[in-house]
């Protein structure tokens, strides 16, 4: 079967069911989930198998490589996700991280796909003004969880789980889509300069403020190829900008060799080097930790052409 048109919540829900970090797919009630409803403009998934009882995570992510001088801002105070019940049982949360030109509403899709399964949905609604503004942001969300919980990044989001999801006793594991996976000290800078610029790099502009954009015109071919135009439409007029200088920020702390994690590398996308989402991909793979999905995904997290072309370690 070829599937197309697929949510990358099909793919998010794989790596949980690769890794039996989900004891079911129905919600938690005696009536089973009823079947996920299409986004408008997309076909379909194919069915999912069910899965095995609780035990790891995951890991995804995508962010443009040009940056611009700009001036720092000041950082929001960081709080620390409130300890959880103990990691026993089914991991019921998900806490959904986005990236760069893009607010939360670009895991509708998933959002809605993942509650249909009976799972706890949150989006974080980043404000891109600095990598601890964003981790503060992501840590808010993470305290109001109660038991255990799966966090996604996509894009610059694979920045900030890399940061919030350290330390996070309610954090079972990560999942990076397409997303950057920073090691320490590392920067997003450092890792674009393993790969020659993307065609999304050229769209990207810095206003006065020093904030980076992405040209309109190249959103949809460049950014979310794989989401319906009248989709994007919408997502390219709400982008929220993201501050230049976060792209050379490091981070002081390491989630996913701490936790379970997974990575979806995303073949066809034109944001993201798929040679940059590889290296970082078999990095985590040398931790002995992450379960490698290789997709044909493009761009934002709200709706891609997915598939399952391979998977290992873990």
């Amino acid at each position: 079967m070829s599937p197309k048109r697929l949510l990358c919540a099909t793919a998010v829900c794989l790596c949980f069911a690769g890794a039996g970090a989900i004891a079911q797919t129905a919600a938690p009630t005696a009536e089973p989930a009823a079947e996920p409803a299409e986004m408008p403009g997309m076909e379909s998934s194919a069915p999912e198998a069910p899965v095995p009882p609780p035990a790891a995570p995951a890991v995804v992510p995508t962010t443009p490589a040009a940056t611009a001088p700009a001036t720092p801002k000041a950082s929001a105070p960081t709080p620390t996700a409130a300890p959880a019940a103990p990691m026993t049982g089914p991991v019921r949360n998900v806490v959904l991280v986005h990236g760069a030109f893009v607010d939360g509403s670009s895991w509708n899709g998933v959002v809605a796909k993942l509650q249909q399964k009976g799972y706890h949905v949150s989006s974080v609604q980043n404000p891109l003004t600095s990598l601890a503004d964003d981790v503060a942001a992501t840590r808010r969300v993470l305290a109001r969880q109660q038991g255990s919980t799966i966090l996604v990044g996509h894009s610059w989001g694979g920045v900030v789980i890399t940061e919030a999801g350290a330390n996070a006793p309610n954090v079972a594991g990560l999942v990076y889509v397409a997303a950057i996976a920073p090691d320490l000290h590392e920067s997003t800078a450092d890792l674009m300069k393993r790969a020659a610029p993307m065609p999304a790099d050229q769209g990207i502009t810095a206003d006065s403020s020093g904030f980076l954009w992405l040209d309109r015109t190249k959103y949809h071919a460049d950014f979310a190829a794989d989401v319906p135009e009248n989709v994007t439409r919408v997502l390219s007029a709400a982008q929220v900008p993201i501050a230049a200088t976060a792209f050379s920020e490091t981070v002081s702390h390491v989630a996913w060799k701490e936790k379970p994690s997974w990575y979806v590398v995303t073949t066809r996308d034109r944001a993201l080097s798929p040679e940059i989402e590889k290296f970082m991909a078999e990095r985590h793979e040398r931790e002995g930790r992450v379960d490698v999905i290789e997709s044909s995904c493009t761009g934002v997290a709200c709706g891609c052409n997915c598939r399952r072309n391979r998977s290992r370690g873990a």
